[in-house]
């Protein structure tokens, strides 16, 4: 069988939901006027977190979230499988808004978010796989190694202990993932794999059994002020907290707030014991190298490994979400390629699934939320595909907000940042596929020569509006 042929006959749906999703239940719509307290539009991570910490830390709180889908639809349940304590981009981005100790501040709670997810999963009884064995990066020529080193230094340099992350040489890089061309790696221990389905469907059960209301299949179709209307009543709240990621651009007037950029992903049969010793991959290590375009990878509960990247189109004209372009399976192939090149033992190993789905990317690329209390909204997100670990320190710190609990946490850089609107049409395209291609042309440059290729950095600066 080719592999063409293989992926055409792939389940072309996330490993992680075991099922079609048209046979995933959904909780009731919602049924005519309503009135609550706390409206949170957006059943993911985000909204879920959100609803879980405001109703711990208020149990009489009347708290609802409504999804236009399922819980766990978008992003939060078609993810890699990682739970990785960072940020997009460098957390150092952030000191311009505040100082370089809240800029650590800020660095080490996403570290701890990753252990405070943990928390959850065992005190709510979520069976999501959650086991924390970190990250393992690959460099696999001279101009990553390069990287890095200095990444490395730069994490000295703020105080990060080598038990957090360390350099690796390609010998004792090699003893973690038996991969071909490395030259060094970064080890990167606050980092844990799940399955990230599971635990956005049990995040959903606890939010309900702490007297959180949810409500699926359900699209809000105006919000003005703090009054919701919906394709199947109105809900009248005190305040609303937006936690719609990508699928923001479908809310009246947010359509260039983020871009929905796409990645796609495969997921292999159940591989052997001996497969797997060959590749030295175990269970609860998240792994990917340094090029660019993102790649990233995990071995599941029941040994298959999991991997993903950007794939073309990377993103759609009008910020368009379409299955089709979820789903393409040129993408799924380049997918594939990719995946036996970095680990050519999976070579003619089944594909027994293939699917994808949009992340949010705002101007700046980096995350945030903010709340308004002479509004009484909020809006919390742009994760860049980093969102599982990150989602849940936001979505205490915007419980913190709303109830108006000064913490720790409210002081962090990344709140109350607003990124400017992306470009209109065309130029939001021509920006966003054309900087996808010089990163993939980046990556070939510094593998064929073994040097910087200095277009990057310049894509960096386009990209990011800075």
């Amino acid at each position: 069988m080719t592999v063409v042929h293989a992926l055409t006959e792939s389940n072309q749906f996330p490993v992680w939901v075991e099922e079609n999703a048209e046979k995933i239940a959904r909780r009731q719509s919602l049924s005519g006027d309503k009135s609550v307290d706390v409206t949170i539009v957006g059943g993911g991570f985000s909204g879920l977190w959100t609803a879980y910490y405001l109703l711990k830390n208020s149990p009489t709180i009347r708290v609802m979230i409504i999804e236009k889908q399922y819980c766990g639809f978008g992003a939060s349940g078609r993810n890699g499988g990682w739970c990785k304590g960072s940020v997009a981009g460098s957390p150092n981005r952030y000191a311009k808004y505040s100082s370089p100790e809240l800029v650590n501040k800020l660095q080490r709670a996403i570290f701890d978010a990753v252990d405070e997810v943990g928390h959850v999963v065992k005190k709510e009884s979520i069976n999501c796989g959650f086991n924390k064995n970190g990250l393992v990066r690959l460099a696999r020529n001279k101009p990553q190694a390069q990287r890095q080193f200095d990444e490395v230094k730069r994490a000295k340099s703020m105080g990060l202990e080598p038990e957090i992350i360390d350099l690796l040489g390609k010998d004792e890089a090699r003893t973690m993932l038996n991969a071909t061309d490395i030259e060094s790696a970064i080890f990167f221990s606050p980092a844990a794999t799940l399955n990230p389905f599971r635990l956005v469907r049990g995040l959903a059960s606890a939010v309900e059994k702490l007297g959180g209301q949810i409500v699926e299949a359900t699209e809000v179709t105006e919000i003005e002020g703090t009054r919701i209307t919906t394709t199947h009543g109105s809900v009248d709240s005190e305040i609303v907290v937006l936690a719609t990621e990508a699928y923001t651009r479908n809310l009246k007037g947010k359509k260039r707030d983020y871009i929905p950029a796409y990645s796609r992903m495969i997921a292999t049969e159940p591989l052997s014991k001996e497969l797997l010793e060959e590749m030295k991959l175990k269970a609860g290590m998240a792994f990917s190298d340094d090029r660019y375009s993102v790649i990233y990878g995990t071995l599941t509960e029941d040994n298959r490994v999991a991997f993903g990247g950007r794939g073309t189109p990377i993103y759609q004209f009008g910020s368009k979400i379409s299955p089709d372009a979820e789903s393409d399976e040129k993408s799924h192939l380049d997918v594939h390629h990719t995946l036996v090149n970095l680990l050519p033992q999976l070579e003619g190993t089944a594909v027994t699934h293939r699917w994808g789905g949009v992340l949010a990317i705002p101007r700046n690329w980096l995350p945030g939320l903010r709340f308004d209390q002479d509004t009484s909204t909020g809006v919390l997100g742009g994760y860049v595909g980093s969102g599982v670990a990150s989602a849940n320190l936001a979505g205490r710190t915007m419980a913190d907000l709303i109830l108006n609990r000064k913490t720790s946490r409210t002081l962090l850089p990344w709140v109350g940042k607003q990124s400017k609107k992306w470009e209109p049409e065309p130029l939001r395209s021509i920006g966003v596929l054309s900087s996808g291609s010089l990163l993939k042309f980046a990556d070939t440059y510094e593998t064929m020569t073994g040097r910087t290729a200095k277009t990057a950095n310049l894509v960096a600066k386009l990209i990011r509006g800075s």
